[in-house]
């Protein structure tokens, strides 16, 4: 995915950029994670090495609500409740706060930064979500402030609702990226 996004940027020059959208777990500086810790990088981490403070990574949190997720790889989706978050956790500390939506700017370095600094479990949802194996399945060791440039808080979030759609009859399964 990075030599991807380099090459995007190369391709249309000097002063390009993009935007990335991945789950937090991938666009978050890993080094500043318990994933990093045993080994694991991800796109966060080598754009924070590759474009230093050119790179900005936004991370999303929550507290409870639904998501749209599968209990396993290849499992159809489903329409899951959220469970409310971990004491422990910075989702916790968000929830805590009594603020519904937020943006909390964790690049300049201050107060609020450095109270934050402490490490905590921070919970990743993605594509799989296994509420009742919560703690091993989904919450990390993180350092927010490290991770992210910014985050983004909502209390409560629903579930994507999938667009509809059709398949157009005669049409290889590819479409139209098989042409």
């Amino acid at each position: 995915m990075f030599d991807t996004l380099r090459r995007v940027l190369d391709a249309h020059g000097a002063t390009s950029r993009a935007v990335v959208w991945a789950h937090n777990s991938h666009v978050g500086d890993a080094s500043a994670t318990e994933l990093g810790a045993r080994g694991e990088t991800n796109i966060g981490e080598l754009c924070r090495g590759h474009f230093g403070t050119s790179a900005y990574a936004i991370g999303f949190g929550t507290d409870r609500g639904t998501v749209a997720a599968a209990s396993n790889w290849d499992e159809p989706m489903q329409i899951k409740d959220i469970r409310p978050s971990h004491e422990h956790s910075y989702e916790r500390v968000c929830h805590d706060s009594g603020v519904a939506r937020f943006f909390l700017g964790l690049r300049p370095a201050g107060d609020l930064r450095e109270a934050l600094m402490e490490q905590r479990r921070e919970r990743a949802i993605g594509v799989i979500y296994r509420p009742e194996t919560e703690m091993a399945s989904h919450y990390f060791a993180a350092h927010l402030p490290r991770q992210f440039d910014e985050y983004v808080w909502f209390d409560e979030t629903s579930a994507v609702q999938p667009l509809e759609s059709r398949e157009l009859a005669g049409l290889p399964e590819t479409y139209p990226f098989g042409l």
